[in-house]
C-alpha cells in the first residue's frame, strides 16, 4: 500500500511540475498574485505580449517571428542608445550566410559592391560568377532588386537581397554611367569561392614591384597572403603595394597573422580592452618575410582588421599609407550562440593601434600619401600614386 502512495505522490509531482512549467511559459494565464511571485517581470512582460499577439492579432503569427523581432528590437536599442553600428542579431539563417562569408564561400551572384546614394556600386565582379557569366562589369549600379528600389537602404539589406539558396533567381535593375539607362538582369544564384587575396607584378620605369588585393580577412587568408608576397619576392619585386581598399575586415586572429608575414615576432600588432574580457596585447608569432618596402592602400571602406593591419604596418614597419582615410572602427565584436541556432554578434570592447591610437576616436587612419581613384576613367589614379611612394 506505502508504495502505491509513493508513486502516486511521484504523480502528482510531475503533474504539478508539468503544470507549473505550462503556467511559467504562459504567465498571462496565472492569477495575478502567482504571476508577481513565481515570473521576473521582464521575462514576464515579453512572454505575456507573445502570447496576446498570438491570440489577438487580426493575422496569424507565429512564435519564431516575434522572439527574432524582440532580439532585434533589443540589439536596435543598443545601437541607438550606444551609438553602436556593429552589434546585430542573426536568425539562424542569417547566420549561415554570415558564417559561410567568413569561410570565403556564399550562394550569390558573385559581386564586391559599395554602398553609394543610389544603391550599390559594383567594384568586382568575380571570375566563374553568375555576375560575370551576365555581363555585369565594375562601375555598373545596382539600383533594385526583384523590383524593388535599393536606394537610401544599407549594403546589409541590400546584400542579403542578392543572395539566395543556390539554382535561385534573382532580378536586379542595373544602371551604366554616364547614360543613367536602366537594365533589368535576372542571374541563377551559385556558389561562388571569393578571390581574397589575387596579385601580379608591376612593371614600372624604375623596377618591378608586387601588387597584392585582400579581400577580407576571412579564416586562413594569412596563407593565401604569405603566397602571394614569395612569388612577387621570386619575380623580382623590389617592394609591396597591399591593396586593402573596401576591405571590411574579419577575424582579428587573422589580422595578427597577416602582420605576421611582413613584421618580426614579439612586435605589437593591437591591444584590446574590455568591460568583461579585461585587457590584452596581440603581438606578431613569427616566421616573417624578407623585409621589403611596403605601400599599403587604403579607402573609405577599409575597416576593421583592415585598419589593424594598416596601422601594425605603418607603425612597426613605416609603412607608406596611400589612399583617403579609412573607416574608423575601434572597436570589436563577438558571436554569442543562441538557443534558437542564432546569435548574438555584440560589441564586446575596444582595440588600440600599436602607438595607442583608437581609430574611432581619430577618425580613422589617415593616409601618409592622399589619392583618390576616379570612377570615371579606366586608370587607376590611386594604384598610381601607391607605386610613386614606393619608387
Amino acid at each position: 500500500m506505502r508504495a502505491v502512495w509513493i508513486a502516486a505522490g511521484a504523480v502528482a509531482v510531475v503533474g504539478l511540475l508539468a503544470i507549473g512549467i505550462w503556467l511559467g511559459g504562459h504567465p498571462a494565464k496565472l492569477p495575478e498574485f502567482l504571476r508577481d511571485r513565481l515570473v521576473d517581470d521582464a521575462a514576464g512582460l515579453n512572454v505575456e505580449a507573445t502570447e496576446l499577439i498570438e491570440d489577438n492579432y487580426y493575422r496569424r503569427v507565429g512564435s519564431g517571428e516575434l522572439t527574432d523581432a524582440s532580439l532585434q528590437g533589443m540589439v536596435r536599442a543598443l545601437r541607438r542608445s550606444h551609438r553602436d553600428r556593429f552589434s546585430e542579431y542573426f536568425s539562424p539563417r542569417a547566420l549561415v550566410r554570415f558564417n559561410e562569408e567568413i569561410s570565403g564561400r556564399f550562394s550569390g551572384i558573385g559581386l564586391a559592391v559599395t554602398q553609394v546614394k543610389q544603391g550599390l556600386r559594383v567594384d568586382q565582379v568575380f571570375p566563374h560568377s553568375p555576375a560575370q557569366k551576365a555581363g555585369i562589369a565594375p562601375g555598373e549600379l545596382v539600383v533594385s532588386v526583384n523590383g524593388d528600389s535599393i536606394a537610401g537602404v544599407s549594403s546589409t539589406i541590400s546584400t542579403e537581397k542578392i543572395k539566395g539558396p543556390e539554382g535561385s533567381e534573382v532580378t536586379i535593375g542595373l544602371r551604366k554611367r554616364p547614360s543613367g539607362k536602366t537594365r533589368e538582369l535576372t542571374v541563377t544564384r551559385a556558389q561562388v569561392a571569393l578571390p581574397i587575396v589575387t596579385s601580379h607584378i608591376e612593371n614600372t620605369p624604375r623596377g618591378k614591384l608586387g601588387y597584392v588585393r585582400m579581400a577580407s580577412f576571412s579564416e586562413g587568408v594569412h596563407g593565401p597572403l604569405r603566397e602571394a608576397v614569395q612569388k612577387a619576392e621570386r619575380q623580382g619585386a623590389e617592394g609591396i603595394v597591399l591593396d586593402l581598399r573596401g576591405n571590411g575586415g574579419g577575424l582579428l586572429e587573422e589580422a595578427v597573422l597577416s602582420a605576421s608575414v611582413f613584421l618580426p615576432k614579439d612586435e605589437v600588432v593591437v591591444t584590446t580592452s574590455s568591460r568583461t574580457q579585461g585587457h590584452a596585447v596581440y603581438k606578431t608569432v613569427g616566421g616573417n618575410l624578407p623585409s621589403l618596402p611596403i605601400a599599403v592602400l587604403i579607402d573609405r571602406n577599409t575597416a576593421s582588421a583592415a585598419e589593424i593591419l594598416t596601422a601594425a604596418l605603418a607603425d612597426d614597419a613605416g609603412a607608406k599609407v596611400v589612399g583617403t582615410r579609412s573607416y574608423g572602427k575601434g572597436v570589436f565584436q563577438q558571436e554569442l550562440p543562441l538557443s534558437n541556432g542564432g546569435a548574438l554578434k555584440l560589441t564586446v570592447g575596444e582595440y588600440f593601434t600599436p602607438d595607442g591610437v583608437n581609430l574611432a576616436r581619430s577618425g580613422g587612419i589617415h593616409p601618409d600619401v592622399p589619392a583618390r581613384d576616379d570612377p570615371r576613367t579606366r586608370r587607376d589614379e590611386a594604384l598610381e600614386r601607391a607605386l610613386g611612394a614606393l619608387r
